[in-house]
């Protein structure tokens, strides 16, 4: 049960110090009382024998025994005073060392005396009279003895009281557990409303969430369409701008324009790539996680996609001098986000020849594991250390130390779009323990 459990618990040990704190506020209440019955139980019996002086003290000596007798395991150690008065002459004194006066339980008295409590029952008809006092021991609240007196039949009932209670919780919070496993179970992008709970009390909460969950998801949608529209706004004026910076160049290498603005056009020129390719990744990071939540995608030819996406990379790599070697025999069938997928091998594909030297090779692998289908990248590069392999997928992370010109969104796109099609990467480094080598495992139905 957990919180509630504690709760419980909590509760009845409050409930038993509640116990125990009501029987020594109400000890003199609760001793009269007693005091009271037991007076007139002891009146009734000896009138019966009224005539027989001998009997009586022998009924009196009885009750005093079975009250001693009552009490032996309790080590209850309250005194109790009985005297009986036969046609005006004492006939009975239980405890004759007590003074004929005790001190009442109201009345200043010395310490370590207790008060008494008091009770007479007058039979004119029988000439008799019986007293019966009783000490009120308020120590004997606090040993051990009074404690287990005082408590026993309530910690005998917990359980019994705890039962129904953690039955009733169990059940009555049943609906509420099942809307959190509901909610737990959902993909983080996942942001539909939840069913309408058929409980009056979860109503209001059910509808909270919901409407939270709208408000969430309108202000993505606004986030989604203002990177959008940012981005695409930007491709133009960068666009012109690395028209003019090429025709900056191209002049100053004919001589059209002064040598001395040779350098400044090729970092222009630099700098304006750079910025292009930032656009064309956010747009990217952007498409692989939008609509995450819709599971009706196409059946499409995993292998003949890669095919596609390594052919596309290939002059890149002859540029450098570089080697693609793509091994994927047989045919994958996939449901696939076709947009996403391909930024995830493009991306992939495209670090693998940015940061393997020239001359080098890169390996693509595509081939059924025990799960579903391994896609695995492999490069001859620097690699990436073990501890920087988590945080090289955070949005804009760059390797400290690093001298490359990128943005820092590669395997951030390349994680996004492995998740939106059911898949799990992950970077390990070449047998060799050179290179990195890139893996994502997408688990097919079985």
């Amino acid at each position: 049960m957990g919180g509630l459990g504690l709760v419980l618990v909590a509760v009845a040990f409050l409930g038993l110090i509640n116990v125990a704190y009501d029987a020594m506020v109400n000890q003199e209440s609760r001793t009269a009382s007693e005091n009271r019955a037991r007076t007139r139980e002891i009146a009734l019996t000896v009138a019966e024998v009224a005539d027989q002086p001998t009997r009586i003290v022998a009924v009196a000596r009885a009750f005093e025994q079975l009250r001693q007798e009552m009490f032996k395991e309790l080590d209850y150690h309250s005194r109790v005073r009985v005297r009986i008065w036969r046609q005006g002459q004492l006939l009975y004194n239980s405890s004759p060392g007590l003074p004929d006066v005790l001190p009442g339980h109201a009345a200043p008295r010395p310490a370590g005396v207790y008060g008494w409590v008091s009770c007479i029952e007058n039979n004119a008809a029988a000439g008799l009279l019986v007293e019966r006092s009783h000490e009120i021991d308020d120590a004997w609240m606090f040993t051990w003895s009074g404690a287990r007196f005082l408590l026993t039949p309530t910690l005998i009932s917990l359980p019994f009281l705890l039962f129904p209670a953690w039955l009733i919780i169990r059940f009555g919070l049943s609906p509420l557990r099942a809307a959190a496993d509901a909610i737990e179970q959902r993909a983080t992008t996942d942001l539909t409303a939840l069913p309408e709970s058929k409980y009056r009390e979860l109503s209001p909460l059910i509808g909270a969430i919901n409407r939270l969950m709208e408000r969430l998801n309108q202000r993505i949608e606004h986030e989604h369409e203002f990177l959008t529209d940012a981005a695409h706004e930007l491709k133009t004026p960068l666009a012109v701008i690395q028209i003019n910076a090429h025709l900056l160049q191209s002049r100053c290498g004919s001589g059209e324009a002064p040598e001395r603005l040779l350098e400044p056009a090729i970092g222009l020129r630099d700098g304006v790539t750079r910025a292009t390719h930032m656009v064309h990744q956010l747009l990217a990071l952007e498409r692989t996680g939008t609509d995450s939540g819709d599971r009706s995608m196409p059946m499409i030819a995993f292998d003949s996609l890669l095919r596609d996406r390594v052919a596309a990379a290939a002059p890149l790599a002859l540029q450098r001098n570089m080697e693609i070697e793509l091994c994927a025999a047989g045919s994958y069938p996939m449901e696939i986000h076709r947009e996403s997928m391909a930024a995830l091998l493009d991306n992939l594909i495209g670090n693998a020849i940015k940061y393997s030297p020239d001359g080098s090779r890169v390996m693509v692998g595509l081939a059924p594991y025990s799960e579903g289908i391994r896609l695995v990248v492999s490069d001859q590069g620097p690699g990436i250390a073990p501890e920087l392999r988590e945080r090289v997928f955070e949005r804009f992370y760059r390797i400290p130390g690093g001298d490359d010109a990128g943005s820092g969104l590669g395997l951030a796109i390349a994680e996004r779009a492995a998740t939106r099609n059911g898949g799990v990467i992950r970077l390990d480094s070449r047998a060799d323990g050179t290179g990195l080598v890139v893996i994502v495992d997408f688990a097919t139905p079985s």
